[in-house]
């Protein structure tokens, strides 16, 4: 069965760290390219042969249910659109979102027909169109680095492009779907799918200088559940720490409400970062960091990211996740 939302995704490129002006010392920046063991979660074809052999045989044509979803699939049609399974969540989509165009696939495949996204792929619901255009031209100008966005979107229609921006902008993202939870130890993980998963009787270890962030149900991040909640294990005290350099930037760095809003809903084009995945949400500030985000107007966030440690990253991300959207 197709895994829903993770074709796109791929390797997250490699990060330069020569462009930043006052980037991390390379200690930092060593530790933050160890991070992208667990912030990336990298899948091959290889590794998804070897968990499709382990599933029992299905009927192509069997139908596939989600409790209380009003819909039911086809195992055959898993495997060539993302299902929605609650459209009541949503109004039309536009083909772009639903089905692709040409060789472009559809949106949805790694968004979610919500907008909702997950922990390796973007949330966009309700981020203002503007910001959502210009990261589509900086994934198509190399300036933003994601190797299969960069090719997605040199073959979508720019009217396609607005389509997609204006019908995720129009969305509200219900409420936070990763729970935060403060924790010395998590359960041992290993990737699967594009996401982590616990390892079955395998027990606990040491948090040590992470984020974990785990489906409650693995089984509904495959059939691409957009109303599927996560868990998010982070170090004990992040929450606090991200509150006060949310708030006042704790002597370190501009508080992100200065931009983001008081309550990080997002402020103008400037994005909401409330109830987003803090997996995500840490890559992206990693990213920063590294040199990945390196358009013009990203110079504020990467000078404001120099001055942060993968800690502190951690805890700006899970307090932020933490918020109501």
């Amino acid at each position: 069965m197709r895994r829903h939302g993770w074709a796109m995704l791929g390797a997250l490129a490699v990060l330069s760290t020569g462009r930043l002006a006052g980037a991390a010392p390379p200690d930092q920046r060593a530790q933050m390219r160890a991070a992208m063991d667990w912030l990336a979660t990298p899948w091959s074809d290889a590794q998804e042969k070897v968990l499709e052999a382990r599933q029992p045989p299905t009927d192509p044509k069997a139908p596939v249910h989600l409790p209380g979803s009003p819909r039911s699939y086809s195992h055959k049609q898993l495997d060539s659109t993302p299902p929605d399974w609650w459209p009541q969540d949503h109004p039309a989509m536009p083909p772009i979102v639903a089905v692709g165009r040409d060789k472009a696939m559809p949106c949805a495949e790694c968004h979610l027909p919500s907008g909702a996204g997950m922990p390796h792929t973007a949330s966009l619901a309700g981020l203002p169109a503007a910001y959502i255009l210009e990261q589509l031209q900086a994934f198509r100008d190399g300036s933003r680095a994601n190797d299969e966005m960069h090719e997605e979107v040199l073959g979508i229609a720019v009217a396609d492009l607005r389509q997609a921006a204006e019908y995720f902008s129009g969305l509200r993202l219900a409420s936070a779907r990763s729970r935060v939870l403060e924790s010395t130890q998590v359960p041992k993980t290993r990737i699967e799918s594009w996401m982590l998963v616990p390892i079955p009787d395998a027990g606990n270890e040491p948090i040590g200088n992470r984020m974990i962030e785990l489906p409650l149900s693995v089984e509904q991040v495959r059939l691409g559940d957009a109303r599927a909640h996560y868990v998010a294990y982070v170090p004990s005290g992040s929450l606090a720490r991200g509150r006060l350099l949310a708030s006042t930037g704790a002597g370190t760095t501009t508080a992100c409400a200065s931009c983001h809003g008081a309550d990080l809903r997002g402020m103008a084009d400037i994005p909401a970062l409330a109830g987003r995945s803090p997996t995500y949400l840490t890559r992206q500030l990693v990213q920063f960091a590294l040199g990945g985000r390196h358009s013009p107007t990203t110079l504020p966030m990467q000078q404001e990211v120099s001055q942060l440690t993968l800690k502190d990253m951690i805890a700006v991300a899970a307090y932020a996740a933490s918020l109501k959207p």
